[in-house]
């Protein structure tokens, strides 16, 4: 499946759940996650979206190790089956 396919599904599923998913730009601070999610009462989330079987390169595996000190969940999918369990992970967070 593509990478965009797969994008415009996890924004549906968080549209779905009564939330956003923006593309995520940060000119000048390469390597950050492909979206955000923001979830009623404040939940939120980064979600990097890959190829089946594609891996994030290591500057992309830094920013998010970098989220993830601060707090913040970071995701990675490569299928439509892991979407549903992100966005309830991210809520539930």
């Amino acid at each position: 499946m593509r990478e965009k396919t797969l994008e415009r599904k996890l924004v549906e599923a968080v549209k779905a759940m009564g939330g956003i998913a923006p593309k995520f730009v940060s000119p000048g601070f390469d390597g950050m996650p492909d979206r955000l999610v923001l979830l009623p009462f404040g939940r939120i989330g980064f979600v990097e979206v890959k190829r089946h079987g594609e891996k994030v390169r290591p500057l992309q595996e830094a920013r998010h190790g970098m989220l993830r000190r601060l707090g913040f969940k970071v995701y990675v999918i490569d299928s439509i089956e892991q979407i549903g369990g992100v966005v309830r992970d991210i809520q539930s967070s």
